[in-house]
């Protein structure tokens, strides 16, 4: 699958109350934050849309509130990761 390119017209680009410089950035974010929560992306390939490294995601999602998805079977997997020595 091809990179996909998201028009957003003018007339929004001018509504948002952002410097014109950071616009892009934003509504990459915005859209790695939602699709995050939605459960579509998983935290590390909303990050990477983010463009953001994970310590800076984790503290995005911190600062906002939004819950982790993070299961009893991803607990289990990063203790026995752990105890390996890993």
């Amino acid at each position: 699958m091809a990179d996909v390119t998201i028009t957003v017209p003018r007339e929004i680009v001018q509504a948002l109350r952002l410097p014109p410089d950071t616009v892009a950035a934003e509504l990459q974010r915005e859209l790695a934050v939602a699709l995050y929560q939605r459960g579509i992306l998983s935290s590390g390939k909303a990050a990477a849309l983010a463009r953001m490294n994970r310590w800076e995601w984790e503290e995005l999602l911190g600062a906002r509130k939004i819950p982790r998805h993070y299961a009893d079977e991803d607990l289990d997997r990063d203790i026995a990761y752990a105890a390996r020595g890993h």
